[in-house]
This record gives C-alpha cells, sequence and structure tokens, in this order.
C-alpha cells in the first residue's frame, strides 16, 4: 500500500497522471484493505476462540462462587472490550442483584457507577433471548427509557445466564462513549461464554449450599457428640433428664421446655428449662398438654394448638425405649413460627440418644436403692445377732468350767465355742461390709508404734501357724518411725492375710512378715509358699464372696468377704494391695501406711 501510494504521488507532483494506471492502484489498494479486514475479522474471531476456550479451562479450576465470578467477570471484559460489565444473579423475589460489576481497567464499580438499563436486563431475563443494540438512545426498543437517556447509553449486550434449563441471572455489557462497538458475531460470543459462565456459578452456587448444609451437618453432629459423652459420663437419672432437655431446647431454638416420665396414669414432670414465665411450674404435664397423652400413645410428634395461657407454639416429642415411650419432652417458642422438620428431627435424635441413659440412670438408681436396704438389712442382723452368740459363747464357757463333764462332752463343747468364734468373725464381716458401703465408715488414726503391731499381730496368729507346722520369719527394719495409722484396722488387715497366707499354704510351709521404710511410709509385705494365684483369681480378688474354685482352696473355712474388706481398709489408709503370685510358689501381698509428719 506504502508503494502504490508512493507511486501515485510521484505521478501527482509531476503532473503527469494516468487515468488507467491510476485505477489499477487504487484498486490494489482497495484489495488489501478489504483483505486486512478480512484478516482482522478472523484475527478477531480465533481471538474469541482463544479467550472462550481459555475461560472454560479457568472456569473449571474453582468451585469458590467469588473466584468464579471474577473469572467471568474478566473473560466478559476481555472477550468484548466493554466500558462496563455486570453480572447479575436473579433473586428469591425474581428480581436481579449485581453479583460482580468491572470496568474495561477490571476494577470493580462502586454504587455510583452501577447503574445500567434495567429495561434491557429485565426483557433478557423474562424472555430468556439475548439482546443487541448497537446506539441505545436511537433503538425505538429503548430510546425512551429513563435509564437509556439519563445514562447516556450508546451500545448494550446482554445474555441470559441458563442453568438446567432455567434463567439463573444475566450477562450484562455496555457502552456510554461509542456507538456500533458490538457486532452480531460478539453477542454470539459473549452468549457462548455465558452458557459456560452459567454451568460454573450453578455449579459453585450448588457447592456452596452444599458447603453450608455440610457445615451445619458436622456442627449438628459435634453438637450430638458432646451430648453422648454428657449422657455416657453419668449414671444420675436427674442430670441425664436435664442434659436433654437443655441440649433439645438450645439447637431447635426453643425459649423454653418440660421433661415428664410416664407414672402410671400421669405424666409427671421431672425437669423444667427457662420456664419461669408459667405461673406455676406443672408437676403433671399432662394437665398442662392433654395431647402428651396421644403422643405417649401413638409414638408420634405432636404440635398441639396454641392457646394464650402458653407459648405461640409448641412441639412434643416422645421418649422411645424399646418402643414404649416411656416420657415426652414438650418445647415452647414465643413466637407463631413453627418447629422446621430439621429441628424435629434433631429433637428427635436428642432424645432417641438420651432415651438409653434416661432409662439406665432409673435402672442404677433402683439398684442402688435396693443395695442400701440391704446393707441396711445386713447391718441389722449383724446386730441382732451378736446378743445371742454371746449368750452361746458365754454359757460354753461356763459349762466347761464343770468339772463332771465326759471327754465327749467337752468335746462338743469346745465345737459349739469355735463354731460361735467363726460366726461372731462372720457377723463382724457382714457389720464392716454394711458400714463400708453405706458411707459409715470411719478410721480413728493415732500415733502407732511397728513393733506394738507386730507383736499383737503375732498373739493373733501364731497357735494357728504353728498348728499347721508353719515357719513364721520376720524381716523387720530397725529404727522404724512412728506409723500414722488407725492401730486396729491395721491390725486386722495383717491379720486377714497373715490368715489367708497359713491357711492357702500347705502343712509345713514358710510365713513371711516383712517391714520396711520407704521415705514417708512404712511398708507391709506378707509373703507364703502356698499354693499361689493365677491372672484370672488376682483379677477377681476382692470380689464380695468370692472364693477360688480349686479344691484345696474350698477345703479352707472362709467366706469371701476377709479380703474384700482389708482391700477396702488398705484404700482408707491410702495405699492399694498390690499382689504379685505364681502357681504353685507362693505369693506376696504388700500395702503400706503413712508416717508421723514431725
Amino acid at each position: 500500500m506504502r508503494q502504490n501510494l508512493n507511486l501515485i504521488t510521484s505521478q501527482l507532483k509531476v503532473g503527469r497522471v494516468d487515468n488507467e494506471f491510476l485505477t489499477r492502484q487504487v484498486e490494489k489498494l482497495s484489495n488489501l484493505l478489504e483483505r486486512m479486514e478480512s484478516e482482522r475479522q478472523q484475527n478477531r474471531k480465533i481471538g474469541r476462540f482463544e479467550a472462550l476456550y481459555n475461560v472454560s479451562r479457568a472456569l473449571g479450576a474453582s468451585l469458590e462462587l467469588q473466584t468464579v465470578l471474577d473469572q467471568v467477570m474478566d473473560a466478559i471484559i476481555q472477550l468484548t472490550g466493554a466500558e462496563r460489565a455486570f453480572l447479575m444473579l436473579q433473586d428469591d423475589d425474581g428480581g436481579l442483584t449485581i453479583k460482580a460489576a468491572r470496568n474495561f481497567d477490571q476494577q470493580t464499580l462502586d454504587s455510583d457507577n452501577s447503574r445500567y438499563s434495567r429495561t434491557v436486563a429485565n426483557q433478557v431475563l423474562d424472555s430468556g433471548n439475548p439482546i443487541l443494540t448497537t446506539n441505545a438512545a436511537e433503538d425505538p426498543r429503548f430510546a425512551g427509557q429513563a435509564s437509556i437517556v439519563a445514562q447516556s447509553l450508546r451500545s448494550i449486550m446482554a445474555t441470559p445466564l441458563r442453568a438446567r434449563g432455567n434463567v439463573i441471572g444475566v450477562v450484562y455489557v455496555d457502552s456510554r462513549a461509542l456507538a456500533g462497538l458490538f457486532r452480531p458475531e460478539d453477542l454470539e460470543a459473549l452468549d457462548a461464554l455465558s452458557a459456560q459462565a452459567a454451568i460454573a456459578i450453578d455449579n459453585a452456587l450448588l457447592f456452596n449450599a452444599t458447603d453450608k448444609e455440610l457445615t451445619l451437618r458436622v456442627e449438628q453432629l459435634r453438637q450430638l457428640r458432646r451430648i453422648d459423652l454428657l449422657l455416657n459420663e453419668t449414671l444420675d437419672v436427674n442430670k441425664a433428664l436435664a442434659y436433654t432437655l437443655e441440649w433439645a431446647c438450645k439447637l431447635s431454638g426453643a425459649n423454653s421446655g418440660h421433661l415428664g416420665l410416664v407414672e402410671g396414669k400421669q405424666i409427671l414432670a421431672m425437669q423444667h428449662y427457662n420456664a419461669e414465665h408459667h405461673a406455676e411450674l406443672p408437676q403433671r404435664l399432662d394437665t398442662l398438654y392433654p395431647e402428651a397423652w396421644d403422643v405417649v400413645r401413638f409414638n408420634k410428634i405432636i404440635s398441639p394448638h396454641m392457646r394464650d395461657d402458653i407459648a405461640q407454639s409448641a412441639l412434643i416429642v416422645p421418649i422411645l425405649r424399646e418402643n414404649e415411650t416411656i416420657g415426652v419432652v414438650i418445647l415452647e417458642r414465643n413466637t407463631d413460627d413453627p418447629f422446621t422438620s430439621d429441628q424435629q428431627d434433631l429433637v428427635e435424635r436428642i432424645v432417641a440418644r438420651s432415651a438409653i441413659a434416661i432409662e439406665n440412670g432409673r435402672l442404677y438408681a433402683a439398684v442402688q436403692a435396693a443395695d442400701r436396704a440391704k446393707s441396711e438389712f445386713v447391718g441389722i442382723v449383724a446386730h441382732d445377732l451378736k446378743a445371742p452368740m454371746n449368750g452361746i459363747g458365754g454359757y460354753s464357757e461356763l459349762m466347761l468350767m464343770q468339772g463332771q463333764l465326759t471327754d465327749k462332752q467337752r468335746d462338743y463343747l469346745r465345737k459349739i465355742k469355735d463354731t460361735v468364734r467363726r460366726m461372731e468373725m462372720l457377723v463382724s464381716d457382714l457389720a464392716d461390709i454394711s458400714r463400708i458401703e453405706s458411707g459409715h465408715f470411719f478410721m480413728e488414726e493415732s500415733r502407732v508404734l511397728v513393733e506394738d503391731v507386730v507383736q499383737a499381730l503375732k498373739d493373733n496368729t501364731m497357735p494357728q501357724v504353728a498348728e499347721r507346722d508353719h515357719q513364721f520369719v520376720e524381716e523387720i527394719d530397725p529404727n522404724l518411725p512412728v506409723m500414722q495409722v488407725d492401730y486396729y484396722r491395721l491390725l486386722q488387715v495383717l491379720t486377714n492375710l497373715v490368715s489367708n497366707a497359713y491357711k492357702y499354704t500347705p502343712n509345713g510351709g514358710t510365713i513371711t512378715l516383712r517391714v520396711l521404710s520407704k521415705g514417708k511410709r512404712i511398708r507391709f509385705e506378707v509373703i507364703d509358699t502356698g499354693i499361689g494365684l493365677s491372672e484370672e483369681n488376682i483379677a477377681m480378688l476382692g470380689t464380695k464372696f468370692w472364693r477360688a474354685e480349686d479344691r484345696y482352696t474350698r477345703s479352707q473355712p472362709g467366706t469371701g468377704l476377709g479380703f474384700a474388706i482389708t482391700k477396702n481398709l488398705v484404700e482408707q489408709m491410702g495405699s492399694r494391695i498390690q499382689i504379685s503370685s505364681e502357681l504353685g510358689k507362693g505369693s506376696v501381698f504388700a500395702f503400706d501406711v503413712p508416717i508421723v509428719e514431725e
């Protein structure tokens, strides 16, 4: 073109113009311009395709809504060369809400520069068809609109965002300075971009909604897990009831609530939550809400009719245990908004978790009551048996003092006396167990010398040790400090351990008492060479009335209470009995007691 223009210019300068030559040169120039325009259009089309390809790759890289909106806006500006671009989504009221607005420099528009032609945008939203106008001010469809005149809008393109067969929003671009900026092929490219953008935005919206729902569910699960932990930590039925009602109210948005248990023909109120608005807290929930009996009979949730004297909306949920309603939870709300299905489902899940804890708490309370009654009975029996046993023992002693008895009669009386002694020991053990279980067992600590306790122990047990031909060995550290302990209970513990040692050691064995200093405590060890214990038997030691099943053990006298009492006494002294044993070789029982702090 430059060469052609130079040739024409040179001929004009010299004044020799060849019309035929000039015509040919002008035709060449025209052809070149047409080729350039065609190439420019082709390049624009290639650029649009390249931009669409890049956009499609970018849009699939994220599900975060704002990131997707920013990517779409950048692509719209790049693809159309528009002065401004808007992306609007349809809201719950059916209108359009601007989600992103950018200018040519890809800067976010403020509210003053975010006005657009609502007429164009709403027409696209309602019809679902794209719109292109090269000069809106002269376009008969829009020329009279206030937004067009006030903003001096010229070039406008708008196309719907369509996802899953529905229009979810509008993409809108315009130019206030230039007319004829957009062409039909630009609208085709924008429409193609909008199709991809709509899918990406819809996916991001779905993901955002799903993510919120997932977050809500995770939070609900966390709360339910917390409830499980609280319910599993207690066997107190009142605490279980309180936890159930409190969490049901909190997680359902209830302002107040009641929890009642079915007792015969009544539903008795057991717990109330934030129910101060009631003039008097109800003792029977079936009088406050007669509909509660329908819940009990049919095992289903009921929303009772609103009344003037209670909250505006309420919900009654059954507490089910093995398909039987054992109680009800009543939730109240101070608004006329009913409880949603999600809230009802959440309350059902809370109540279902608590039903087992409530039932376990009731059973545990019943067991405790029975155990207390048993302990009281044992205490009474033990006390009432002492007087007749003392009488039997006393009369046996008197009869033995008579000189006119045959050897057989004396033997009978000695057997009666031994039997009474064993009964006294049994009664004493029963009395101790009763006091321990009822919480009426107390230690009377004093300053105690080791040698005093050891001497009393030997006085109690040496006849039986000698009777079985056992050797008794003492290994006692010299100069042991004074102990701070209940003298009689310590003696009781040592007597029981030594008694077990000589009973469960075949005749001719060795019983060792070892006493040594251990910091601020004195350690006692009773060692025997007896039959020993298996790991299973060691685990069972301390269980009331339990004795090993082997023949030798069963051949020895005993009730299975002695060691249980000994174990409790040692724990009352602030220690634990340590046991090491090997079958056929013997056992070691050890514990420690505190010394006097100087």
